[in-house]
């Protein structure tokens, strides 16, 4: 018997990649917890996650390292549904929104939603910086190598053109 509650319905399910970061509290546990929490979205399944790694602050220098991670998600939530969830689990974590690349207990960014493009104030798809990321791109090569951003081009190509940036992997990819 299946108990995925995305495959029991009828709607098209849509597939979506999440990026996860923190650099306050206990980083790994928090994304961790993330990651059980989005597993546990309404018609969600959590299909993979990457490894997790260790990256510098882009920025705003003056805080902590970060650990990141993508996830791939399938789910029947419309984006906006998506980003409200996330935004309540960021929150139950303790997110506080003061000042751009500040400190955070807990970031969680829709990267990608199937192939669409949006252009609204809340929301941005693909994310309008992820080309440029490679605490990004790097695990989101690690689960899906032929990944196409719409836009922007392939998670191979632009990981190539994100030399400054180093990582450090801390953790393998969980299934």
């Amino acid at each position: 018997m299946n108990n995925n509650p995305v495959s029991q319905t009828t709607e098209p399910v849509s597939q979506a990649f999440i990026a996860l970061g923190s650099n306050l509290g206990n980083p790994l546990i928090q994304i961790q917890q993330a990651l059980n929490e989005l597993a546990q979205l309404p018609v969600t399944h959590l299909v993979i996650c990457s490894s997790f790694y260790c990256s510098a602050p882009i920025g705003r220098l003056d805080q902590p390292d970060f650990i990141n991670a993508v996830a791939q998600i399938e789910t029947n939530l419309k984006p906006y549904d998506l980003l409200k969830a996330l935004l309540e689990i960021e929150r139950r974590h303790g997110r506080i929104r003061e000042s751009l690349n500040a400190p955070r207990t807990l970031d969680l960014d829709i990267l990608m939603y199937d192939d669409q493009q949006c252009y609204e104030q809340e929301l941005i798809l693909p994310h309008p910086r992820m080309h440029q990321r490679a605490f990004v791109l790097q695990p989101l090569m690690e689960i899906a190598p032929d990944c196409y951003i719409p836009g922007y081009g392939t998670v191979t190509e632009l990981l190539a053109l994100c030399t400054e940036q180093r990582l450090k992997r801390i953790s393998k990819q969980h299934d």
